[in-house]
């Protein structure tokens, strides 16, 4: 398998990708099974939350960041803060509430 980048990805953006795979790997039956229970948006709410969560232009913000509140979707700060979990991270109040504005447009 050569693999052609390593960006992380949000579940809805994995469900995408792994519906053009044979459905009837049992790794895939898994990982879909997986998906389907805990994914919490469909693959346009999440691309329209992840764009809108660019044009934040929060520098600290990485593409790990951005899908893992893609695939969380935080109700309130310390949802949030968990995120950063064991990393040199901290937001500001400002740079908090614009994430989690976004995050309430796209439920």
């Amino acid at each position: 398998m050569i693999i052609k980048s390593a960006d992380p990805l949000s579940m809805p953006e994995a469900k995408e990708i792994l519906q053009e795979k044979d459905q009837e790997d049992p790794k895939i039956k898994k990982v879909m099974a997986h998906i389907k229970k805990f994914s919490k948006l469909k693959i346009e709410k999440a691309r329209a939350l992840k764009k809108e969560i660019i044009e934040l232009n929060i520098i600290k913000l990485k593409n790990r960041h951005i899908s893992k509140i893609i695939d969380i979707m935080p109700e309130d700060t310390d949802d949030l803060k968990k995120i950063f979990v064991g990393e040199d991270i901290t937001l500001d109040q400002n740079e908090s509430t614009n994430i989690l504005n976004a995050v309430k447009k796209h439920k």
